[in-house]
């Protein structure tokens, strides 16, 4: 007779569990692919919209436009800066799963309109950074065929076939499935880190030694050039909190989101103190002027003689560029699936693909834009170079007003829930004004500068979304009034459940 295991208490549990009430049948993300992703997938969501290879050897000479020798300084107080927002935010993601993330935050924290203006500036940052993506794709893209084909640099025709193409691959990868699209993501993304570090080693290796005061302490930098330094070496590090727009699908969010978060930002900020010192180190060296190049990386490439790493290189960031747009369409798409499911915006932008589990008609809307905005900008005579330069301008000012927001937000949230402490308080009204401060300098400086179409572009946002806010106002206040859903545990989820 075989012995039967001892009755314990767990098992009793299990057998004949203790009714839990209260409970929804379904939760008000439902539709999503949820509880599908870990800790890899997670990770690829934040690195890809960051793009650390393509930011990496594209901002260092930005920033140093601005502040001079005080290169290093502004990306070392970026970083902290960027920190401290992490801080605040993971906040919130240690306790709630949101796929509308930092607009979700502002709304538990500031209220509606908080909330409101948090969703706009995030439709602004992550869709504008996806523009700005498409064209450095295609840009690099046009690099390599220039190569073969010297005579295509200037191609309009053939930079719009570009945007359209790589708009399609992105819109194919992400209606397929989240998890295809941040497996895709990580490793053109990882493929692009190696080939910049492969570029740092190399150059340092070969280029004669500096001296590390002369390049790394700033020499005759006010505080205003530091400042604007400082505000471009921000935008190398927008994207790092996307992660938290896959808190539905996450399988463990309140654990992997802020882990994410967290060393996406410290990553991300070493590897861009390492290229901006091999590139100040470079140009010290080997001559020349960082400010002046327009692609130093591969200046640096061809004086060190490894010229071949240079065409490498471009390769990688034109592939990490399409990582960025993946990325930051991901995180768009979710954003306006969840305004759909609160019924601010169009009800099918919430609707998800039976098959896929994918916000397919948010991702179509976004795609769509995110390629016909690009293109204008070209057709109106701009080349891809100078487009960028417009649409970030856009997409920096969008993400740092969400941040500014959520940070404001914080320590409100807190009280709330009756957790408040004087560090997270510090740290957001810190970061708060550095992120406000930032903007401002930031756009009154290209007022007046050669970008101010991207002002332009920024106030008609802000008109329609002003718009937006009126129409729901009047017809939607329910909707209004739904702003800020999240993720609820449901009958299903929990042992017992009962509705």
């Amino acid at each position: 007779m075989t012995a039967q295991p001892p009755v314990t208490a767990l098992s009793r549990a299990i057998a004949d569990p203790t009714p839990v009430g209260g409970l929804a049948a379904r939760s008000p993300m439902a539709g999503l692919d949820r509880r599908s992703l870990g800790f890899v997938d997670v990770l690829a969501q934040s690195v890809g919209a960051v793009a650390p290879s393509a930011a990496a050897a594209t901002c260092p000479v930005l920033v140093a436009g601005r502040a001079g020798s005080g290169t290093l300084l502004a990306f070392l107080l970026a970083g902290v800066l960027m920190a401290l927002v992490a801080y605040a935010v993971n906040q919130f993601t240690r306790r709630m799963a949101a796929t509308g993330s930092l607009y979700t935050f502002a709304a538990r924290g500031l209220g509606v309109r908080a909330g409101f203006a948090t969703s706009a500036a995030m439709i602004v940052g992550y869709g504008f950074v996806a523009m700005f993506a498409l064209l450095g794709a295609a840009y690099y893209g046009l690099t390599l065929v220039a190569h073969a084909v010297p005579g295509v640099t200037g191609s309009r025709g053939l930079v719009l076939l570009l945007l359209v193409g790589f708009g399609a691959v992105c819109l194919l990868v992400l209606w397929r499935g989240i998890r295809l699209s941040t497996r895709v993501t990580l490793v053109i993304e990882l493929l692009s880190i190696v080939g910049i570090l492969v570029l740092i080693v190399v150059l340092l290796v070969r280029v004669p030694g500096s001296s590390f005061a002369e390049v790394a302490l700033p020499r005759s930098v006010g505080i205003p050039e530091l400042a604007a330094g400082t505000t471009v070496a921000v935008t190398a590090f927008v994207g790092f909190e996307s992660a938290a727009t896959l808190g539905v699908e996450s399988r463990r969010p309140f654990a992997t989101i802020p882990r994410t978060i967290r060393w996406t930002v410290i990553a991300a900020g070493l590897l861009y103190l390492l290229s901006a010192y091999t590139q100040l180190a470079g140009f010290e060296a080997l001559g020349g002027d960082l400010v002046a190049s327009d692609s130093p990386v591969n200046d640096l490439a061809a004086r060190a003689g490894v010229e071949w790493i240079g065409l490498l290189l471009d390769a990688a960031l034109a592939c990490s560029f399409l990582a960025c747009a993946l990325a930051s369409t991901t995180a768009l798409a979710r954003v306006l699936f969840s305004l759909g499911r609160e019924g601010i915006a169009p009800r099918a932008l919430g609707r998800t693909h039976r098959r896929f589990r994918t916000p397919h008609i948010a991702l179509g809307l976004g795609v769509a834009v995110e390629v016909a905005v690009p293109a204008v900008l070209v057709l109106a005579g701009m080349g891809a170079w100078q487009a960028m330069g417009v649409v970030v301008v856009c997409a920096a000012a969008g993400y740092m007003t969400a941040y500014a927001l959520v940070c404001v937000a914080t320590p409100f949230f807190l009280r709330r829930i009756g957790e408040l402490t004087v560090g997270p308080a510090v740290a957001a009204a810190v970061a708060a004004a550095g992120l406000v401060a930032a903007l401002a300098l930031d756009l009154g400086l290209e007022v007046s500068g050669d970008r101010g179409v991207a002002v332009l572009l920024l106030a008609g946002v802000a008109i329609m979304a002003f718009g937006l806010w009126a129409l729901c106002r009047r017809r939607r206040p329910e909707a209004l009034r739904r702003i800020g859903l999240y993720d609820e545990p449901t009958t299903g989820d929990v042992l017992g459940g009962a509705p």
